[in-house]
């Protein structure tokens, strides 16, 4: 961490924030030490007892994106009786620490700067206002983009928004935001939310002395996680490719009723970056009609320096830089990313551990998109891909729900996304597509905007089907691995007369320490070129199933159409 004074940080700021430094601060607070991103929280830290309604965030950026001075004011309802406000904050400078405008007794240490709640209690709210500055540890890219121009771009996911403004760094507690951004005038500035005031950027080549600044305010309506609370700052230009969502859009602030979905990307890279963007707004459009409304003010889709190939910010989508730059086709990715603002972002798990709520959703309804937009065989071709990642990874002995994982970024695996997404297809299968889309249509409603566990959906999906699924997600979220089948069949003759019985003998020999799989499944028999199926369902070790057929079958095959993800005897892709 390397921090400036506070008067020298204090420079880069309007005058409404400078006045906030002191010329010393009030506070003597340790130097922080460094702490690390990703690693999951100990049991209890995010009980209830704080609820978080609302982030201010003030921040002033240098010219050479290279430290930051900042002011965030919380306001937080105190749901329970608490005494302290702790807050994830780590490796920035702490100048001035404010409960409700009065000097606030504090201490900072250990990643936490825990905040006295002194005089108030259960059912009070209070307004906590911090002052920062430094250059962030992590959380907040600054430097150069892929071009060598300076940027600045927030990079969250999971726990590292606390890098940059002190927050409930959790995804369990939504609140709404605000950003008030001083930057360089010749920079756009993108936030969550509506643009609440900007200017016209100047030109970089007509732009006046070094210190010319503007300032952004962007709003966020609707209360979202820390994780996709983000600012993105550069020479940037903005393209429109229209409206989407129209009359399923209650945040939005177009007279029309819909949302305006664009790209932000770096003046080199307007002309390729079309390309993958061109479907944007049928890609939100399908989510919307599939799943429910759009919860948000717009849609801008950002080139950034996220260290991944996209972060889905809600109403403010960041890509890999280098990606765009390289001239690459990454619709795929940008239909995933927009999956999340229904799945991730207005639905949000609410335990990290239960990440394919937002990874497996993402990646299986951006494959339904393609089914709708390219067809079934697009569709089937993405659907095996994703199979075929998951049985070569190296998390097939493990629960989809790993609760005893520490580092959360070991959670961006097969299981969540791949094996996340065949666990919905297969659930489709099982129920049919009338009633799996009406469940997934009520479980958005039921939690729309607010928080959700695996049994959430599960609630929804019985209730939608009438039918009790514990069996099902039991199997598939919490217990490890996939059906490995031996699959033998052998005709018997009527005695007498014409036709007889094919007997198929479905045995699982998948390792014992996963589950034997309780599944309905089809059994496809071709008798002289036509097609007999029957509806069996595989229950433990070993099942018999008797089909009665006029004459004998050419071939006897299991789950014809892979609704099932499974692997047979003998397959290179077994354990």
């Amino acid at each position: 961490m390397r921090a400036r004074s506070p008067l020298a940080a204090a420079s880069i700021l309007a005058s409404s924030l400078v006045t906030a430094f002191p010329a010393a601060a009030q506070h003597s607070f340790p130097e922080p030490a460094p702490i690390q991103a990703g690693v999951a929280p100990a049991p209890g830290r995010y009980d209830p007892g704080l609820d978080v309604l609302h982030y201010d965030i003030e921040v002033g950026l240098s010219d050479t994106a290279s430290w930051i001075a900042g002011r965030t004011t919380i306001r937080v309802s105190l749901t329970d009786t608490a005494s302290v406000l702790p807050l994830d904050f780590t490796g920035m400078a702490v100048d001035d620490v404010r409960l409700d405008g009065l000097e606030a007794r504090a201490t900072y240490t250990d990643g936490v700067l825990a905040v006295r709640l002194d005089g108030h209690g259960k059912g009070d709210t209070v307004n906590v206002a911090v002052t920062y500055h430094g250059t962030p540890d992590d959380g907040l890219v600054l430097g150069k983009n892929v071009h060598g121009a300076p940027s600045a771009f927030a990079d969250d996911w999971p726990n590292r928004a606390r890098f940059w403004f002190p927050s409930v760094d959790h995804p369990s507690d939504k609140a709404t935001v605000r950003f008030t951004v001083h930057a360089p005038a010749y920079w756009r500035v993108v936030a969550n939310g509506r643009l609440v005031s900007g200017p016209t950027p100047t030109p970089p080549d007509a732009r006046g002395p070094p210190g010319d600044r503007s300032t952004w305010i962007w709003e966020e309506d609707v209360p979202i996680p820390t994780y996709t609370m983000v600012v993105g700052a550069s020479d940037l230009v903005v393209r429109s490719v229209g409206e989407a969502a129209c009359g399923h859009a209650p945040a939005s602030p177009l007279p029309d009723g819909c949302v305006n979905v664009s790209y932000w990307v770096f003046p080199q890279d307007t002309a390729s970056a079309a390309r993958s963007f061109a479907r944007a707004a049928e890609i939100v459009d399908y989510y919307t009609s599939t799943v429910g409304p759009f919860s948000y003010e717009k849609l801008a889709n950002v080139q950034s320096a996220t260290r991944f190939g996209g972060m889905e910010n809600s109403s403010a989508i960041f890509y890999s830089q280098r990606a765009i730059a390289s001239g690459r086709n990454i619709e795929p990715t940008v239909a995933h990313e927009i999956a999340h603002q229904w799945f991730g972002d207005a639905v949000t798990e609410a335990d990290w551990h239960h990440l394919w709520l937002s990874e497996g959703f993402a990646t299986y309804f951006s494959a339904l998109f393609f089914e709708h937009a390219d067809g079934e065989q697009a569709f089937r071709r993405i659907m095996e891909q994703n199979r075929q990642t998951y049985l070569s990874s190296d998390v097939t002995d493990e629960p989809i729900v790993d609760s005893a994982q520490e580092n959360l970024f070991a959670l961006l695996n097969a299981d969540n996304y791949q094996k996340g997404a065949w666990v919905l297809h297969m659930l489709r299968g099982v129920l049919g597509d009338s009633v799996f889309f009406a469940g997934i249509r009520g479980y958005y409603a039921a939690h729309r905007n607010g928080t959700a566990l695996t049994s959430d959906l599960q609630s929804a999906m019985e209730k939608a089907s009438g039918r009790d699924l514990g069996w099902f997600f039991h199997e598939w979220i919490f217990e490890p691995g996939h059906p490995v089948f031996d699959v033998a069949w052998r005709w018997i003759p009527a005695d007498g007369g014409a036709g007889g019985t094919a007997e198929v003998t479905v045995r699982q020999i998948q390792r014992a320490e996963w589950p034997r799989f309780h599944m309905p499944m089809e059994l496809a028999l071709d008798v002289g070129g036509k097609e007999v199926r029957r509806r069996v369902t595989v229950d433990g070790a070993k099942n018999v199933f008797r089909i009665r057929t006029d004459a004998r079958p050419d071939h006897v095959v299991l789950d014809p159409d892979h609704r099932v993800l499974w692997t047979k005897a003998g397959d290179g892709n077994n354990p």
